[in-house]
């Protein structure tokens, strides 16, 4: 049984999800989980494999839920996206985005393409 925090994670992902469709970009995983972490999506935009990072806050008092994917996530996040590309070498000719979508109060959604990138690649 999932907790709430899972629910509305899960819920936030359904919405990024949602909004990639509606980009034209199609879901190549969801999920994919490492011994380094975790990429809630992986999306194919033709030439290139987008890796989404789903950030959710319901209140802003902490701050944007974007501000939360610092230095040690990203870090954990091109340690999977490495993986992933490793596990699907088809993909290997493709350049690799990393979003981040931040899905905050009254369910507003913020895409940031190009949100970071990977160091000597």
């Amino acid at each position: 049984m999932r907790t709430w925090r899972q629910r509305r994670g899960r819920a936030a992902e359904n919405r990024a999800l949602a909004a990639a469709r509606e980009r034209g970009l199609t879901c190549l995983a969801r999920n994919f989980q490492c011994r380094q972490g975790e990429l809630d999506l992986v999306l194919d935009d033709g030439d290139e494999v987008v890796i989404v990072e789903v950030r959710y806050r319901n209140r802003t008092d902490y701050g944007d839920p974007a501000a939360t994917v610092n230095a040690a996530k990203r870090r954990r996040i091109i340690a999977a996206a490495r993986l992933f590309l490793l596990a699907h070498p088809a993909l290997g000719d493709r350049g690799v985005r990393f979003d981040v979508v931040a899905v905050g109060p009254g369910e507003r959604l913020e895409w940031i393409e190009a949100a970071f990138d990977a160091d000597n690649w």
